[in-house]
């Protein structure tokens, strides 16, 4: 127990649970109604259904767990507990989220502002999570790990993997539907790598200490 107590904290389980929320809140409120989508694994799984015929609950798992056990395997067993938590949140929060109807159908056809008011959702959600160092989703348990080896900003690492899975995207999606989901992509992983250079409250009180002693 001496060892569990300092790898996990209640802070960060609050802080996943929340960005699980806002999360689900945007993927059911604006991208499942929009036709603006992401990249990385559901993008992937769109994109195999589409050309191969392989439904996505085969090919997410499949990708999905390739992608945690990759992230288990370099970022230790605190990774798996607080994604745990927020996949789990996330599974739970779009449950209940679509038990009422969405707030704005009116999105399904201004997909400009879907793929700007999506991104911000899943920036801020994903941001959140990742922060608390759990992942959502396939996509932020590759990110995190790819990361941690790289040592590249988080959101240039997003950014790639989404625009390989939206070029190769290319080869059936309607262009403007395409540009939107460009758009998104590159705005919430923006949102995401800010998110990760906010300073802790530890970082903060350890720099207005140090520059007390000065």
């Amino acid at each position: 127990m001496r060892s569990f107590r300092p790898c996990f904290s209640l802070g960060k389980c609050f802080l996943a649970l929340a960005g699980s929320a806002i999360l689900a809140f945007g993927l059911y409120n604006v991208h499942s109604f929009s036709n603006v989508t992401e990249g990385g694994i559901l993008g992937l799984t769109l994109l195999l259904h589409h050309w191969f015929g392989l439904s996505p609950s085969i090919s997410g798992l499949v990708l999905n767990a390739a992608c945690y056990i990759g992230g288990w395997r370099t970022l230790g067993r605190s990774f798996i507990f607080y994604s745990v938590i927020a996949g789990g949140g996330f599974s739970a929060f779009y449950a209940f989220f679509e038990r009422f109807d969405p707030l704005w159908p009116g999105l399904a056809q201004m997909p400009l502002v879907a793929a700007v008011v999506g991104a911000l959702f899943v920036g801020v959600g994903a941001g959140l999570s990742v922060r608390a160092g759990g992942a959502p989703g396939g996509d932020d348990a590759l990110a995190m790990a790819l990361h941690k080896v790289l040592h590249q900003p988080i959101e240039r690492i997003y950014l790639g993997s989404d625009l390989v899975v939206l070029a190769l995207s290319a080869s059936y999606l309607p262009l403007e539907r395409l540009a939107c989901s460009l758009l998104t992509v590159l705005l919430s992983g923006q949102i995401i790598g800010l998110i990760q250079r906010i300073p802790s409250l530890s970082a903060r009180k350890a720099a207005a200490l140090e520059s007390t002693n000065k």
